[in-house]
């Protein structure tokens, strides 16, 4: 068992104030002692070594579906019925909702009718130019149109097809695979042509889009990987790669990127969520950010060094959740510890306090303890 000297500095805070007048009860009250709890006190060390380093990129965004449709009629016409409701997922064919049909069947067999009396009207036409229409092929492409004009051929062969149109379109069908949203139409309600009956979302299709700095766009490319929290629900984490990097700073210095969510069927369209985006460095010399302290306003690390403590100046660089890079002040440690990684080192003794008066406390003091590795350690 190999023991290490470690400085610690402590300082004692003021709570309560001697003299002044006292009650003849504290008369009898020579001294004041304080002693800390009886308890472990435990450092943790860490040998400094270049390790690999994600350098993480947090923002906020907002989740949207790359596949996302209206669905609309495109007749004012009664809903005869409704086949699904907010929420319910839909396979790509599979019927929504219908209208009624009366009036649009009737309105395609009158069309078709006017059809065929132009089409009469334009074959006495040809015959007058002594042309037949079966020979369509024969007759000059000028009087022909001068024909079809005439006769009305062409207007009614749009209203014809207009009516198919509209009376096909009459029933709602699912364009792919997904889940009914904004569906507020009542049945037997007159569909409306100019709002959206129903949306379509298919949630497989998910993306993040958020900004960045451009100063953070050297940081980031196309399929570095992010990992995406919603504000509503810090527990569901989901990953996903960068999709998209729009080639255009904005007004305000930022830059919009989008980011292709796996998600697990609990994300809906339009959540606000965390962005985290992570991209490896390559090695660094990396130190928790637990180990970084301010001392008159600069940053510090302490070092074990020939058994004791040792403060020392620092400058870091990127950071992620829990960790800094280190750009000055220390360098990558020689040999191997023994006391492996982040791993408890008991203080031996608790330090005892006594004959100490809370008005006159000893500030800055330096004690020494004995710092004691596991048995079997060296």
């Amino acid at each position: 068992m190999k023991y290490y000297k470690l400085l610690t500095f402590t300082l004692l805070f003021c709570l309560s104030a001697c003299g002044g007048e006292k009650k003849d009860t504290d008369a009898t009250q020579d001294s004041v002692e304080t002693v800390l709890p009886d308890e472990a006190n435990e450092v943790t060390i860490m040998t400094l070594k270049q390790t690999e380093f994600n350098h993480e990129l947090i923002s906020n965004g907002k989740l949207s579906a790359r596949k996302l449709v209206d669905l609309r009629f495109e007749s004012a016409e009664p809903i005869a019925r409704i086949y699904v409701k907010n929420g319910d997922r839909v396979n790509k064919g599979q019927k929504i909702a219908e209208l009624a049909t009366f009036r649009l069947t009737n309105k395609t067999a009158q069309a078709k009718d006017a059809l065929e009396k132009a089409r009469l009207e334009l074959k006495d036409v040809l015959i007058g130019q002594g042309y037949m229409l079966e020979d369509s092929a024969k007759v000059p492409p000028a009087t022909l149109n001068l024909a079809r004009v005439k006769s009305g051929y062409d207007l009614a062969l749009a209203q014809y097809q207009l009516a198919q149109y509209e009376e096909q379109n009459a029933t709602l069908i699912a364009p792919f695979d997904g889940i009914i949203a904004n569906l507020f139409a009542k049945q037997e309600n007159v569909a409306s042509t100019t709002d959206a009956f129903c949306t379509v979302i298919d949630p497989h299709s998910l993306e993040a889009s958020f900004t960045v700095l451009e100063s953070e766009l050297p940081l980031i490319q196309n399929g570095d990987k992010v990992e995406v929290t919603p504000f509503a629900t810090t527990s569901l984490k989901t990953e996903g790669r960068i999709s998209e990097i729009n080639p255009l700073v904005d007004e305000n210095g930022m830059v919009q990127v989008k980011a292709a969510v796996n998600d697990k069927g609990k994300l809906f369209e339009g959540m606000n969520v965390r962005v985290s985006v992570q991209r490896s460095l390559g090695k660094q010399l990396v130190v928790p950010k637990t180990a970084v302290v301010l001392r008159s306003g600069k940053q510090v690390v302490f070092t074990l060094v020939d058994g004791h403590a040792y403060w020392n100046y620092v400058r870091t660089g990127l950071e992620n959740a829990d960790s800094y890079t280190l750009l000055e002040g220390l360098k990558e440690a020689e040999g191997e510890n023994s006391n492996p990684f982040m791993s408890s080192a008991d203080i031996k003794e608790p330090l005892l306090a006594s004959e100490l008066c809370p008005q006159y406390p000893m500030l800055y003091k330096v004690y020494e303890y004995d710092i004691v590795t596991k048995a079997g350690g060296e």
